[in-house]
């Protein structure tokens, strides 16, 4: 019988396949992950292409328009808008559209800055509050029922009254300091449901300090109510400033959206013929208050799924046919 086949000559080699490459797992970082979830949100990404916009405004206001100070009076009062003025003249002589482009950098600084130190003092008394618990937590606590049910633009107006000339300085502190209360009893109620948690105990056993704790395990753990804080106070702060500024409590001087409010109707625009010196201010006052809103309620439902809306399914085929549908 002749030998198998196999067993004939020198035995070959057995041929290795190549390990298969194992996929590339991507390294995405926080700014990518916050990108694309903004991205994929259609309310997000609206508010955030009117804010960046706006900051493009107040960064670079000489790409936008020629007039270099648009506070002199260089034009003949009450023009109707043309090429040369988009929006027309002032009752006083100045363009109308020049005063909107360098008004917003103001109004944008407001917003960010008051914004911000309204959501630190926010998170500072509200954690503090929540974690020290005993009389700290009774002393801050009552500090922070008390501000916020004391009515907020009557307050903010006596205020703003009574620090002297409404200033920048003297309007971003009135701001922060009726800002932060809300903010504050949102911030202790969350670390309260943290408090007891198993990672803040261990940290505790640990011996870890107190400072430590708060900064390193309870803050990141609460970072999404913290944009959201930011995002409402810088909301308020936007609004408000405006008000106060229409209300002659701001610096009549200064480049902003609320000033121009506030001379618009000192020299009655709306009587007189020049409608936009009112309209145009306020319909940006309005749109930057929809952007910090629309970005506010993005991150609720980014953080919330069961805020998310439910997308529908079309079952239409489905019944015709008799097919049980979900």
């Amino acid at each position: 019988m002749s030998a198998p086949s196999g067993a004939r000559g020198t035995a070959r080699p057995a041929t290795t396949q190549p390990a298969p490459a194992e996929p590339a797992i991507p390294r995405n970082g926080a700014g990518a992950n916050l990108w694309h979830a903004i991205r994929g949100n259609r309310k997000a990404l609206a508010g955030t292409i009117i804010l960046l916009a706006f900051t493009l405004i107040a960064a670079f206001p000489g790409l936008f328009t020629t007039v270099d100070n648009p506070d002199e009076l260089n034009f003949a009062p009450r023009l109707d808008p043309s090429t040369a003025h988009l929006l027309g003249t002032t009752g006083l002589g100045q363009d109308i559209y020049s005063q909107l482009i360098y008004g917003t950098r103001e109004s944008l600084i407001i917003a960010v800055v008051a914004g911000a130190l309204a959501t630190v003092l926010s998170v500072v008394i509200g954690v503090s509050a929540a974690y020290l618990g005993g009389i700290a937590d009774d002393l801050l606590s009552l500090l922070t029922n008390v501000v916020l049910v004391i009515p907020a633009f009557p307050l903010v107006i006596i205020l703003a009254k009574y620090a002297g000339k409404g200033s920048l300085k003297v309007i971003l502190a009135v701001l922060v300091l009726t800002g932060w209360s809300y903010g504050a009893n949102q911030m202790r109620a969350q670390a309260m449901s943290l408090r007891g948690r198993d990672f803040l105990q261990s940290a505790r056993v640990r011996g870890e300090r107190r400072s430590y704790i708060i900064v390193r395990e309870v803050l990141p753990t609460m970072t999404s109510l913290i944009v959201a804080n930011f995002l409402g106070a810088a909301l308020y702060s936007v609004l408000t400033a405006a008000g106060l500024q229409f209300l002659g409590l701001g610096d009549p001087n200064s480049q902003s959206w609320g000033t121009m409010l506030y001379w618009s109707q000192n020299q009655q625009a709306l009587q007189t013929g020049t409608p936009l010196w009112s309209i145009a201010p306020g319909l940006c006052v309005a749109l930057l208050g929809v952007a910090f809103a629309l970005i506010n309620y993005a991150f609720d439902e980014i953080g919330n799924p069961a805020l998310r809306p439910v997308k529908t399914v079309k079952t239409v085929k489905a019944v015709k046919k008799g097919r049980p549908h979900a």
